[in-house]
Protein backbone atom coordinates (compact mmCIF):
# COMPACT_ATOMS: atom_id res chain seq x y z
CA UNK A 1 0.00 0.00 0.00
CA UNK A 2 1.41 3.35 -1.07
CA UNK A 3 0.52 6.18 1.34
CA UNK A 4 0.77 9.71 -0.03
CA UNK A 5 0.17 12.61 2.36
CA UNK A 6 -0.30 16.12 0.97
CA UNK A 7 -0.27 19.44 2.76
CA UNK A 8 -3.70 20.46 1.52
CA UNK A 9 -6.98 18.97 0.40
CA UNK A 10 -6.54 20.62 -2.99
CA UNK A 11 -3.22 18.90 -3.65
CA UNK A 12 -4.67 15.55 -2.58
CA UNK A 13 -7.57 16.03 -5.00
CA UNK A 14 -5.21 16.95 -7.84
CA UNK A 15 -3.20 13.79 -7.22
CA UNK A 16 -6.29 11.57 -7.15
CA UNK A 17 -7.63 13.15 -10.33
CA UNK A 18 -4.18 12.90 -11.88
CA UNK A 19 -4.10 9.15 -11.32
CA UNK A 20 -7.31 8.81 -13.33
CA UNK A 21 -6.08 11.13 -16.05
CA UNK A 22 -2.82 9.21 -16.32
CA UNK A 23 -4.68 5.89 -16.52
CA UNK A 24 -6.81 7.11 -19.43
CA UNK A 25 -3.90 8.74 -21.21
CA UNK A 26 -2.11 5.39 -21.15
CA UNK A 27 -5.21 3.35 -22.00
CA UNK A 28 -8.18 5.38 -23.28
CA UNK A 29 -10.48 2.33 -23.21
CA UNK A 30 -9.85 1.66 -19.53
CA UNK A 31 -12.51 0.26 -17.21
CA UNK A 32 -12.95 2.64 -14.28
CA UNK A 33 -14.71 2.05 -10.98
CA UNK A 34 -16.23 5.25 -9.63
CA UNK A 35 -17.46 6.41 -6.24
CA UNK A 36 -19.88 9.01 -4.90
CA UNK A 37 -20.02 11.23 -1.82
CA UNK A 38 -18.82 14.62 -0.71
CA UNK A 39 -15.13 13.67 -0.92
CA UNK A 40 -15.58 12.99 -4.62
CA UNK A 41 -17.23 16.30 -5.55
CA UNK A 42 -13.91 18.13 -6.19
CA UNK A 43 -12.44 15.08 -7.95
CA UNK A 44 -15.18 15.11 -10.56
CA UNK A 45 -14.91 18.88 -10.89
CA UNK A 46 -11.17 18.44 -11.50
CA UNK A 47 -11.76 15.70 -14.09
CA UNK A 48 -14.31 17.83 -15.91
CA UNK A 49 -11.83 20.72 -15.97
CA UNK A 50 -9.05 18.42 -17.25
CA UNK A 51 -11.32 17.05 -19.98
CA UNK A 52 -12.40 20.52 -21.10
CA UNK A 53 -8.73 21.51 -21.10
CA UNK A 54 -8.01 18.69 -23.56
CA UNK A 55 -5.87 16.64 -21.17
CA UNK A 56 -8.12 13.58 -21.12
CA UNK A 57 -11.21 12.05 -22.74
CA UNK A 58 -13.74 9.67 -21.22
CA UNK A 59 -15.76 8.67 -24.27
CA UNK A 60 -13.84 5.41 -24.83
CA UNK A 61 -13.81 4.39 -21.17
CA UNK A 62 -16.26 2.07 -19.44
CA UNK A 63 -17.31 3.17 -15.96
CA UNK A 64 -18.95 1.17 -13.18
CA UNK A 65 -20.14 2.81 -9.97
CA UNK A 66 -19.63 1.15 -6.63
CA UNK A 67 -23.20 1.17 -5.38
CA UNK A 68 -26.79 2.36 -5.47
CA UNK A 69 -29.59 2.59 -2.92
CA UNK A 70 -32.20 -0.16 -3.08
CA UNK A 71 -35.69 1.10 -3.85
CA UNK A 72 -34.51 4.42 -5.27
CA UNK A 73 -35.20 4.94 -9.01
CA UNK A 74 -32.47 6.37 -11.24
CA UNK A 75 -34.21 9.72 -11.69
CA UNK A 76 -34.66 10.29 -7.96
CA UNK A 77 -32.62 13.33 -6.85
CA UNK A 78 -30.96 11.25 -4.08
CA UNK A 79 -30.00 8.32 -6.30
CA UNK A 80 -26.35 7.81 -7.08
CA UNK A 81 -27.18 7.79 -10.78
CA UNK A 82 -28.56 11.29 -10.37
CA UNK A 83 -25.42 12.25 -8.45
CA UNK A 84 -23.16 10.95 -11.21
CA UNK A 85 -25.17 12.63 -13.93
CA UNK A 86 -25.18 15.92 -12.06
CA UNK A 87 -21.54 15.88 -10.98
CA UNK A 88 -19.88 14.23 -13.96
CA UNK A 89 -21.62 12.43 -16.83
CA UNK A 90 -23.88 15.21 -18.11
CA UNK A 91 -21.17 17.87 -17.87
CA UNK A 92 -19.12 15.94 -20.43
CA UNK A 93 -22.11 14.72 -22.46
CA UNK A 94 -20.99 11.14 -21.92
CA UNK A 95 -23.12 8.61 -23.80
CA UNK A 96 -25.09 6.11 -21.74
CA UNK A 97 -23.01 3.23 -23.16
CA UNK A 98 -19.94 4.47 -21.25
CA UNK A 99 -21.30 4.14 -17.72
CA UNK A 100 -23.15 1.66 -15.52
CA UNK A 101 -24.77 1.74 -12.08
CA UNK A 102 -26.79 -0.96 -10.32
CA UNK A 103 -30.50 -0.44 -10.84
CA UNK A 104 -31.77 0.51 -7.41
CA UNK A 105 -35.42 -0.01 -8.31
CA UNK A 106 -34.89 -3.44 -9.91
CA UNK A 107 -37.74 -5.83 -8.99
CA UNK A 108 -35.19 -8.37 -7.71
CA UNK A 109 -32.25 -6.49 -6.13
CA UNK A 110 -30.30 -9.70 -5.45
CA UNK A 111 -30.53 -10.72 -9.10
CA UNK A 112 -29.56 -7.18 -10.15
CA UNK A 113 -26.47 -7.41 -7.92
CA UNK A 114 -25.46 -10.73 -9.45
CA UNK A 115 -25.97 -9.38 -12.97
CA UNK A 116 -23.90 -6.28 -12.15
CA UNK A 117 -21.01 -8.43 -10.97
CA UNK A 118 -21.25 -10.37 -14.24
CA UNK A 119 -21.17 -7.16 -16.28
CA UNK A 120 -17.95 -6.09 -14.58
CA UNK A 121 -16.39 -9.45 -15.42
CA UNK A 122 -17.60 -9.23 -19.03
CA UNK A 123 -15.92 -5.84 -19.35
CA UNK A 124 -12.62 -7.43 -18.40
CA UNK A 125 -12.51 -6.28 -14.78
CA UNK A 126 -11.75 -2.85 -13.36
CA UNK A 127 -8.44 -1.20 -14.24
CA UNK A 128 -8.66 1.60 -11.67
CA UNK A 129 -11.13 1.71 -8.79
CA UNK A 130 -11.73 5.07 -7.11
CA UNK A 131 -12.73 4.78 -3.45
CA UNK A 132 -13.66 6.89 -0.48
CA UNK A 133 -13.85 5.67 3.09
CA UNK A 134 -16.66 5.99 5.61
CA UNK A 135 -16.06 7.14 9.16
CA UNK A 136 -16.69 3.54 10.29
CA UNK A 137 -14.21 2.16 7.76
CA UNK A 138 -16.62 1.08 5.05
CA UNK A 139 -15.69 1.10 1.36
CA UNK A 140 -18.55 1.08 -1.08
CA UNK A 141 -21.38 0.04 1.21
CA UNK A 142 -19.37 -2.80 2.71
CA UNK A 143 -20.16 -2.09 6.33
CA UNK A 144 -18.21 -3.41 9.34
CA UNK A 145 -18.68 -7.19 9.58
CA UNK A 146 -18.69 -7.53 5.77
CA UNK A 147 -17.04 -10.64 4.43
CA UNK A 148 -13.65 -9.93 2.92
CA UNK A 149 -14.53 -12.40 0.15
CA UNK A 150 -17.85 -10.71 -0.67
CA UNK A 151 -19.04 -9.99 -4.20
CA UNK A 152 -21.63 -7.49 -5.44
CA UNK A 153 -24.72 -7.97 -3.30
CA UNK A 154 -27.47 -6.29 -1.29
CA UNK A 155 -26.14 -4.93 2.00
CA UNK A 156 -27.97 -3.50 5.02
CA UNK A 157 -26.63 -0.07 5.93
CA UNK A 158 -25.25 0.69 9.38
CA UNK A 159 -27.09 3.31 11.41
CA UNK A 160 -23.98 5.51 11.40
CA UNK A 161 -23.81 5.36 7.60
CA UNK A 162 -27.47 6.31 7.37
CA UNK A 163 -26.92 9.16 9.80
CA UNK A 164 -23.91 10.39 7.81
CA UNK A 165 -25.91 10.27 4.57
CA UNK A 166 -29.03 11.86 6.03
CA UNK A 167 -27.71 15.32 5.09
CA UNK A 168 -28.30 14.43 1.43
CA UNK A 169 -31.99 13.78 2.07
CA UNK A 170 -34.80 16.16 2.92
CA UNK A 171 -36.25 16.35 6.45
CA UNK A 172 -39.32 14.36 5.39
CA UNK A 173 -37.41 11.74 3.39
CA UNK A 174 -36.48 8.31 4.72
CA UNK A 175 -32.82 7.37 4.25
CA UNK A 176 -32.69 3.96 2.53
CA UNK A 177 -31.76 1.01 4.73
CA UNK A 178 -30.17 -1.19 2.03
CA UNK A 179 -28.00 -0.77 -1.04
CA UNK A 180 -26.52 -2.80 -3.86
CA UNK A 181 -22.74 -2.58 -3.53
CA UNK A 182 -19.65 -4.06 -5.09
CA UNK A 183 -18.17 -6.53 -2.64
CA UNK A 184 -14.76 -6.34 -1.03
CA UNK A 185 -13.43 -9.15 -3.23
CA UNK A 186 -14.76 -7.31 -6.30
CA UNK A 187 -12.82 -4.22 -5.23
CA UNK A 188 -9.69 -6.26 -4.52
CA UNK A 189 -9.86 -7.67 -8.05
CA UNK A 190 -9.26 -4.19 -9.50
CA UNK A 191 -5.83 -3.72 -11.00
CA UNK A 192 -5.31 -0.45 -9.11
CA UNK A 193 -7.27 0.72 -6.08
CA UNK A 194 -7.12 4.48 -5.46
CA UNK A 195 -8.55 5.73 -2.17
CA UNK A 196 -8.93 9.42 -1.37
CA UNK A 197 -9.63 10.62 2.17
CA UNK A 198 -9.69 14.23 3.35
CA UNK A 199 -10.66 15.87 6.62
CA UNK A 200 -10.23 15.04 10.28
CA UNK A 201 -13.50 13.11 10.44
CA UNK A 202 -11.84 10.32 8.46
CA UNK A 203 -8.61 10.18 10.48
CA UNK A 204 -9.47 7.24 12.75
CA UNK A 205 -10.84 5.16 9.89
CA UNK A 206 -7.75 5.93 7.82
CA UNK A 207 -5.46 4.81 10.65
CA UNK A 208 -7.40 1.58 11.08
CA UNK A 209 -7.28 0.95 7.34
CA UNK A 210 -3.53 1.49 6.96
CA UNK A 211 -2.05 0.45 10.30
CA UNK A 212 -4.69 -1.70 11.97
CA UNK A 213 -5.17 -5.43 11.52
CA UNK A 214 -6.92 -6.73 8.42
CA UNK A 215 -10.36 -7.20 9.89
CA UNK A 216 -14.04 -7.13 9.04
CA UNK A 217 -14.32 -4.47 11.77
CA UNK A 218 -12.67 -2.06 9.30
CA UNK A 219 -13.56 -3.31 5.81
CA UNK A 220 -11.15 -0.85 4.17
CA UNK A 221 -8.27 -2.65 5.89
CA UNK A 222 -8.65 -5.32 3.21
CA UNK A 223 -6.80 -2.91 0.91
CA UNK A 224 -3.64 -3.96 2.75
CA UNK A 225 -3.97 -7.15 0.68
CA UNK A 226 -4.35 -5.34 -2.64
CA UNK A 227 -1.58 -5.82 -5.18
CA UNK A 228 -1.58 -2.11 -6.13
CA UNK A 229 -3.29 0.24 -3.70
CA UNK A 230 -2.65 3.98 -3.48
CA UNK A 231 -4.01 5.97 -0.54
CA UNK A 232 -4.11 9.74 -1.03
CA UNK A 233 -4.58 11.86 2.09
CA UNK A 234 -4.51 15.43 3.25
CA UNK A 235 -2.91 16.44 6.56
CA UNK A 236 -6.17 16.24 8.49
CA UNK A 237 -7.03 12.72 7.36
CA UNK A 238 -3.47 11.58 8.17
CA UNK A 239 -3.33 12.97 11.71
CA UNK A 240 -3.94 9.67 13.55
CA UNK A 241 -1.26 7.69 11.71
CA UNK A 242 1.42 6.41 14.11
CA UNK A 243 3.96 5.75 11.34
CA UNK A 244 3.58 9.17 9.78
CA UNK A 245 7.33 9.86 9.83
CA UNK A 246 7.97 6.76 7.75
CA UNK A 247 5.40 7.66 5.10
CA UNK A 248 6.93 11.14 4.85
CA UNK A 249 10.40 9.63 4.53
CA UNK A 250 9.36 7.34 1.69
CA UNK A 251 7.23 9.94 -0.15
CA UNK A 252 8.08 13.47 1.08
CA UNK A 253 5.17 15.87 0.63
CA UNK A 254 3.26 13.05 -1.06
CA UNK A 255 5.60 12.92 -4.05
CA UNK A 256 6.65 9.55 -5.46
CA UNK A 257 8.19 10.59 -8.77
CA UNK A 258 5.54 8.72 -10.76
CA UNK A 259 3.12 11.53 -11.52
CA UNK A 260 4.10 14.38 -13.86
CA UNK A 261 3.27 17.87 -12.65
CA UNK A 262 -0.33 18.57 -13.53
CA UNK A 263 -2.35 21.76 -13.57
CA UNK A 264 -6.11 21.59 -13.30
CA UNK A 265 -7.99 24.85 -13.86
CA UNK A 266 -9.44 26.01 -10.56
CA UNK A 267 -7.08 24.01 -8.36
CA UNK A 268 -3.50 24.62 -7.31
CA UNK A 269 -0.96 22.55 -9.28
CA UNK A 270 0.52 19.40 -7.79
CA UNK A 271 4.10 20.60 -8.01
Amino acid sequence: MKVLIFRSRERAVVRAAGEIVQQLQARPASVLGLATGGTMDPVYAALIAAARDGQVAFDRATMFNLDEYVGVPPDHPRSYEHYMRTHFFDALNLPDRTWRLPRGDAPDPAAEAEAYEARIAEAGGIDLQLLGIGANGHIGFNEPSSSLSSRTRVKTLHRRTRDDNARFFGPDEVVPTTAITMGIATILDSRHALLLATGAAKAQAVAAMIEGPVSARCPASALQLHRHATVVLDEDAAQALELRDYYDTVHPDGEDGQMPAMRIPGLEPQA
